[in-house]
């Protein structure tokens, strides 16, 4: 009797909390599949604002040059989130470029995630931050 009482002991998961594993693994990778893309998106905004940065010659270009720059470079790699009022200038010995912005997604149902992101770039010199 107690060899037979061993053998039908279940050792691992059992078929409850296999679903219960499942159900949360689902869970997290529905959040990363609906977050991936806007960190996706910011990712391209810091690629684009590096890059511009790096071009010669950025610091004597005009405010409103700059702007379209950056917003052709945002239309290359399909950034749709910055508007051009999230787009700051500010005049140091070149040029200090802010972008702010927010993007609002829905998560599920009526809950919404916002993201809010805030990166600034010396044009024609090193990272501010």
């Amino acid at each position: 009797g107690d060899f037979m009482k061993r053998v039908s002991t279940q050792s691992g998961l059992t078929l409850m909390s296999f679903l219960i594993v499942l159900a949360v693994a689902g869970f997290f990778i529905y959040i990363g599949m609906k977050l991936f893309p806007v960190y996706n998106e910011y990712w391209s905004v810091v690629t684009d604002m590096k890059g511009l940065a790096a071009e010669p010659g950025v610091k004597q270009l005009s405010p409103e040059e700059v702007r379209a720059r950056m917003l052709r470079r945002f239309d290359i790699s399909y950034v749709d989130s910055v508007k051009p009022q999230n787009i700051k200038l500010e005049r140091k010995d070149g040029y200090k470029l802010t972008i702010a912005y927010e993007v609002r997604r829905n998560l599920m149902y009526n809950l919404d995630f916002v993201a809010v992101f805030d990166k600034t770039v010396e044009l024609g010199g090193k990272d501010v931050d």
